[in-house]
């Protein structure tokens, strides 16, 4: 069996994820990694049993036969570690947001073309068992024409600090760190309609509330009370689409409201609730309002979201099957998200071209 030699660069946080989700893919290996923080690029080498470790990408590249890479870095780097592989003629899987801005995507987009590569973006959730549930309804035109869609991810308490709340390495807050998710999971359910405009407001009130006897819940490993917080702690946003569609996204780190992630979406024949626990269906039997739960155990395709996604991007580089989270899709979504930050800023709708 052919295997895909990857190595891992940056080793905190989400790549011990996807560590453990390629440990379950056969024809996936990981060869090498490399991470700034010598920390915790030890800690990641002992654990996984990864015996080639370097400090930088560029190290990396020259002393390794590689044939992809997986970007697990702070958002200010996808661009950059993801080009430097590509032109060495490696295949890329970057985590989400696809990178800081518009503009980086679009550069990260040319070199792939440019080596004939692919670029894959970490849009995780499209791999999850209630998408491709979900996706299965749709496809088979219970939703009908998909009009409008609620994008929600909401933390009462939850901002991680560390990277995360420090712009000039997550290049923002909850808009580009969760707001991506389903933003993305809800123009994918709706067939990808091209963005035009979007209006959209964002506050910075709460911010991470250390006073609070509570916990965060998760947090990166070097995250401290006093971290940097220069990022909005919400956001909502309307984007419009072509084809009349609309999505309305609300998005925070801290709140004084529940804990919430839902994606529900509204057609001309039916409507989806989902929200990560159970799948619901609104729609018309036998001239009845009806609601509809699938019977989801044993669901025959279920797996794991972080192993399906590694599994494609394995199955994608090796056999050269069709991305599902395409370089384009990442490009999209940046395109929004730059919106949301350009209209928060200037309080006036933004086109987008």
């Amino acid at each position: 069996m052919k295997k895909l030699r990857i190595g891992i660069v940056g080793t905190g946080n989400i790549a011990g994820v996807h560590l453990d989700a390629y440990k379950k893919v056969q024809n996936a290996q990981i060869v090498a990694a490399c991470d700034i923080n010598p920390e915790n690029l030890k800690t990641a080498a002992e654990k996984y049993g990864i015996k080639n470790t370097y400090p930088t990408l560029t190290e990396m590249i020259k002393n390794e036969e590689l044939d992809a890479v997986d970007v697990c870095v702070w958002n200010c780097n996808h661009a950059k570690c993801s080009i430097e592989a590509l032109n060495a003629g490696l295949h890329v899987l970057c985590e989400k947001p696809m990178a800081a801005n518009a503009k980086e995507a679009e550069e990260m987009i040319e070199a792939a073309k440019r080596n004939n590569k692919l670029l894959m973006i970490g849009f995780v959730l499209r791999f999850d068992d209630e998408t491709k549930i979900a996706k299965d309804f749709i496809d088979n035109d219970y939703l009908g024409d998909i009009y409008y869609s609620k994008a929600i991810y909401l933390r009462r308490h939850g901002a991680p600090g560390g990277w995360f709340t420090d712009k000039s390495r997550s290049a923002g807050g909850p808009i580009i760190d969760l707001g991506v998710h389903v933003i993305d999971l809800t123009r994918y359910l709706m067939g990808k309609p091209k963005a035009l405009s979007v209006f959209a407001s964002t506050e910075n009130r709460l911010k991470n509330r250390p006073h609070l006897k509570t916990s965060v819940g998760w947090k990166p490993k070097d995250a401290k009370p006093d971290d940097v917080y220069d990022v909005e702690d919400f956001g909502i946003a309307m984007i419009k689409y072509e084809g009349g569609k609309t999505t309305l996204l609300e998005t925070s780190y801290s709140i004084n409201g529940e804990s919430v992630t839902k994606k529900e979406l509204y057609g001309t024949k039916g409507g989806m609730n989902l929200n990560g626990q159970s799948t619901k269906i609104y729609t018309e039997v036998n001239g009845f309002l009806a609601d509809i739960m699938p019977v989801t155990e044993n669901y025959n395709d279920s797996c794991d979201m972080f192993e399906a996604e590694t599994r494609h991007f394995t199955d994608c580089c090796l056999n050269g099957t069709t991305c599902i989270a395409s370089s384009e899709d990442g490009l999209e979504v940046m395109k929004i998200l730059d919106a949301i930050y350009e209209s928060a800023k200037t309080g006036h709708e933004v086109i987008i071209r």
